[in-house]
């Protein structure tokens, strides 16, 4: 990657957390940027449309036109037409939240949901993060469908994260972390409760036609205090057929046949190490 293409997408990385935007100082200092330089490549920024300056507050922030493209790129997907439906009516027979996360490399990204809460307490994330393997249901729920190779290989990339941002019973270890997708893979689906964040519950099951890689992850979601165990294990069947149905009806969306392919066949070189270095953590 290009010195100036990666300026470029570090600062769109960084402002893209900060909607209120962010001066030119602490981009610069936080990003190990020189001034002059993070200056030009806002500049730059602006003049494409993806970044405006805020003058009355002395800095910068995202326009519009990157989250248009990503809109308009998943529109053109078929993804969320195609899901939009199984997720709806898995939300009502839940009364939760369902989301839709989408496999992209090693990567799992939120892309669709469903609220089916109607009153009370409710558990609604942003949409688009990416989102944290180790301690979540939906990278559980994708981490049980790859050997234990290959999932050390996605843990090493982005690490088990700080524990403090997540719930009191989110993995501390490797060992802990395989013990969990063991479990997970007996009953079909990932079960977590709190391990994610504080007073949240969650399940998930893979989107994976039989011999194929997982293209997505179907996840519900919603407070410890309402969805409890008991009510997890009652709603695992439908969230695996679900799961299953939309396993054959993904195969109409681009993005969703083109998700995990060739991601695992050339990264075998080497993984011995990459899983010594993320059992040493």
């Amino acid at each position: 990657m290009s010195g100036a293409l990666e300026k470029s997408i570090a600062i769109i990385e960084y402002l893209a957390a900060r909607p209120d935007g962010a001066p030119l100082a602490a981009i610069a200092t936080d990003l190990n940027q020189l001034r002059s330089a993070c200056h030009r490549t806002l500049q730059e920024l602006i003049g494409y449309g993806y970044v405006r300056a805020l003058p009355l507050r002395g800095s910068y922030a995202l326009t519009s036109k990157l989250a248009s493209l990503g809109l308009s790129f998943l529109s053109k997907s078929g993804v969320v037409d195609i899901a939009q439906p199984l997720i709806n009516r898995l939300a009502e027979r839940t009364e939760e939240l369902v989301r839709l996360a989408i496999v992209d490399g090693e990567r799992l990204t939120l892309v669709a949901k469903a609220q089916g809460a109607r009153s009370g307490l409710r558990y609604d994330p942003d949409m688009g993060i990416e989102l944290n393997l180790s301690c979540s249901a939906a990278g559980h729920a994708w981490l049980m469908t790859l050997t234990e190779d290959q999932a050390m290989q996605a843990l090493a990339r982005q690490g088990m994260g700080d524990r403090a941002r997540y719930g009191p019973n989110a993995p501390r270890s490797i060992k802990a972390l395989l013990g969990m997708l063991k479990e997970h893979r007996k009953r079909g689906f990932s079960l977590v409760r709190e391990t994610y964040a504080p007073g949240m519950s969650s399940m998930a099951a893979p989107v994976q036609r039989r011999g194929e890689p997982a293209t997505g992850v179907i996840v519900v979601a919603g407070p410890s205090v309402r969805l409890t165990e008991a009510r997890m294990l009652q709603f695992g069947p439908e969230l695996m057929e679900v799961a299953a149905e939309l396993s054959v009806a993904g195969s109409a969306s681009p993005l969703m046949q083109a998700a995990n392919i060739g991601t695992w066949g050339n990264r075998t070189d080497g993984a011995p190490a990459v899983v010594r270095r993320v059992m040493r953590r």
